[in-house]
């Protein structure tokens, strides 16, 4: 395959279903993919395609990841097989289904492992939700690094492609926050052949059709959406150009629009000649040149070792990579880890409505494995009975990973086969009693929303659609949602349609009729809602809206369940000691809860995610939302462990457990006016002798944080 011109002139990508099956597609579908010999056997398999490792239990649903990419590959006439949760400590678990005929498929798991395995007070957490009776330590830390290194072990010369959440957050220097330092590229660590990042579809059917026809791994070097180690400035051809990444920290369109009406000579004129021939350029000629030159660039990000021991630097660093994370516009990234590079191909192309259905529409058995008997699974028994309907944001939220995971352009599926999903569940998921948890996925209401101008998106740099007011290319029309839930909640056996995703109020705001017609009918008592602060100085670090908006929402949640004749409650969710949060925003958000009459029973202390932006603010203490420099912006930041819990003290105010802290931060403050036992004091100046609640009495039920009181 010509590798330059494939990066340099690209063209429409490949469908999922435009693919000639592997020829072994003659093994027909498997009721479950194998974990064993004995179901290898039983399928009349001699050995598997690929083998796909993951730090989950297998449960064959297409809200799991090892589920959906394996169905993908099966489509594709692939026998996949499944570890699941192998004993790490040695190789032997990973020889289990032998050797992989074309590579080894390696996924921690729908979470990080760290994220998985700790709190955000780096504490081991007790239990797993995505492991059989919740049972904890059956996945190691940064397992990506740790099963890649068993699977190459068990089997040298085995390919090796890692991949899923971990490994996207960890593609290039990344902070980790559990180590307190900058991280190689889990490339480097791993030592993997390749690693496909965001949610890899087109990627993983191209290499795996490749791989069966005879191609090396160590030449693919022009999938989108994946990354690789190579030799310090390698290039795949001499007509790439690198530029220094210090050159492009710059929002919005980096060149200006081509002029239409311009006039270029058609070739040079010697000097003296008094007439050059000229033709006239077209615009489309000037960006489809504008289009090939940026193809063939590539922009080299500051080394790890330079971001290791240089925060504004990798600060510098953070900003450039989320510029460059439009599939229509970004370029690849090098990066350079000692003498190797890690080079990152620009990001895949998202799936069409099409293609949507196809990959949600393959034959799931929706259940896990019959391996785990009566086990409880509580992650499959939250999601058992909701509906993936789009993946993506164009939020933007600075401490959320979905961007730059699943990227900011959403793709939906189509009304048909999210109706058609619903009747699956009632006819073939046991215990289904008619009612659908969820219609959701990242947001719960951004279906089918989009730029109302192709050129536009594809030109587009900014971080966030939305922020800081929705950019009005975006349309958010919530008319095919709303066609969506009438629909749904008609079809026979159906008896309510819940919705559990976080919702976009901002959004929300903007239809009237999508507001009326989700209170009246798919609100089960309570609706997340996620202001995450009152404050401006960490709303604007967030990127986020003011609390305006939310005053504008919770206006029209109340007046349309008053006309439903429901009694309906917001349950709002903050988030403590987030880059850019003082002391003083959060007791003006601690004042602003008991206004309102709020008590937060569950809290969330802010987490440092790989890759993340506000994890970049919370590392350096730089703002990356602005161009970075040594006398740039700063950012507070909540560190030591004494600030983190009075941070998290101040959202429950209420608890007689935190009042000593506060006291005696509040005197501290010059806020001594605020203890008292009058309804405009925050806490009370006595202290219980049960500290659990001031009459010593229970507590109420965990997750009521209804407006309302006792």
């Amino acid at each position: 395959m010509n590798t330059s011109a494939t990066l340099a002139s690209p063209a429409p990508p490949k469908l999922l279903t435009a693919y000639r099956p592997y020829w072994a597609k003659r093994f027909g579908t498997a009721p479950f993919l194998p974990m064993s010999r004995a179901e290898m056997e039983a399928l009349g398999w001699d050995a598997c395609d690929i083998i796909l490792v993951t730090g989950d239990a297998y449960i064959d649903h297409p809200s799991f990841g090892m589920a959906l990419i394996g169905r993908l590959l099966e489509a594709q006439g692939f026998r996949v097989g499944i570890i699941s949760q192998p004993d790490w400590h040695s190789a032997e678990d990973f020889r289990r289904l032998g050797k992989p005929n074309l590579f080894y498929g390696i996924t921690a798991g729908n979470m990080d492992s760290m994220v998985n395995r700790y709190t955000a007070d780096r504490k081991l957490r007790s239990d797993d939700a995505y492991t059989a009776d919740a049972e904890p330590n059956r996945r190691p830390d940064r397992a990506v690094i740790v099963y890649a290194q068993r699977a190459r072990e068990a089997f040298p010369g085995s390919a090796v492609v890692i991949g899923s959440i971990e490994a996207s957050l960890r593609r290039i220097a990344h902070y980790d926050y559990w180590s307190d330092k900058v991280r190689r590229s889990v490339l480097a660590d791993s030592k993997a052949d390749l690693l496909l990042f965001g949610n890899a579809e087109r990627a993983l059917v191209e290499l795996a059709h490749r791989l069966a026809r005879g191609e090396s791994i160590d030449t693919v070097r022009d999938l989108r959406g994946s990354a690789f180690m190579v030799p310090r400035d390698w290039k795949p051809d001499a007509e790439w150009t690198e530029v220094d990444s210090t050159t492009v920290d710059t929002p919005g369109r980096v060149d200006k629009h081509p002029d239409p009406y311009a006039m270029e000579p058609a070739g040079t004129a010697s000097a003296g000649a008094e007439h050059s021939p000229v033709r006239v350029v077209s615009a489309a000629e000037r960006v489809a040149s504008f289009k090939a030159l940026r193809a063939k660039t590539v922009v080299r990000l500051p080394s790890f070792e330079r971001v290791s021991e240089d925060p504004v630097r990798y600060a510098h660093a953070s900003r450039t990579f989320h510029l460059e994370s439009n599939p229509g516009n970004a370029r690849a990234l090098v990066q350079g880890h000692g003498d190797r590079d890690v080079w990152l191909n620009p990001p895949p192309i998202p799936l069409s409505t099409a293609e949507m259905d196809h990959v949600y529409g393959l034959p799931y058995a929706r259940r896990p494995h019959p391996t785990y008997g009566e086990a409880k699974i509580p992650a499959w028994e939250m999601i058992r009975f909701s509906i993936n309907i789009m993946r993506g944001c164009f939020g933007g939220c600075t401490f959320c990973s979905i961007t730059e995971h699943e990227g900011r352009i959403v793709q939906s599926r189509s009304e048909a086969s999210i109706l058609h999903e619903i009747e699956e569940i009632r006819d073939k998921t046991p215990g289904f009693t008619g009612v659908i948890s969820d219609l959701g996925g990242p947001t719960a209401n951004m279906y089918r929303m989009a730029c109302k101008d192709k050129k536009i998106e594809s030109s587009c740099r900014r971080l966030s659609c939305v922020y800081p007011d929705i950019c009005p290319n975006m349309g958010t029309d919530h008319g095919p949602l709303i066609q969506l839930y009438r629909k749904a909640r008609q079809l026979p056996g159906v008896k309510k349609i819940l919705i559990g995703s976080g919702l976009r109020y901002d959004l929300a705001v903007r239809s009237p009729e999508y507001v009326k017609e989700l209170v009246s009918h798919h609100v089960g008592g309570y609706l997340k809602i996620a202001p995450e602060h009152t404050e401006e100085g960490p709303l604007s670090k967030m990127m986020k809206p003011g609390i305006g908006t939310y005053d504008r929402f919770k206006a029209m949640f109340e007046k349309a369940s008053k006309e439903a004749g429901k009694e309906q409650y917001l349950i709002p969710y903050f988030i403590a000691a987030h880059p850019g949060t003082t002391d003083e925003d959060m007791l003006e958000l601690a004042l602003w809860l008991k206004r309102n009459d709020f008590r937060l029973d569950q809290v969330q202390t802010f987490l440092p995610t790989p890759l993340a932006l506000a994890s970049a603010m919370w590392h350096t203490g730089k703002n990356p939302l602005k161009k970075v420099a040594r006398d740039s912006e700063s950012v507070a930041v909540v560190r030591g462990e004494r600030q983190r819990r009075l941070h998290k003290a101040f959202l429950r105010y209420h608890d007689p457990a935190n009042w000593p802290l506060l006291r005696e931060t509040l005197k501290a403050m010059g806020r001594a006016d605020l203890i008292g036992n009058g309804k405009r004091h925050l806490i009370p100046a006595w202290q219980p002798k049960d500290r659990r609640t001031p009459s010593g009495g229970t507590r109420r039920p965990r997750g009521d944080c209804a407006k309302g009181g006792r």
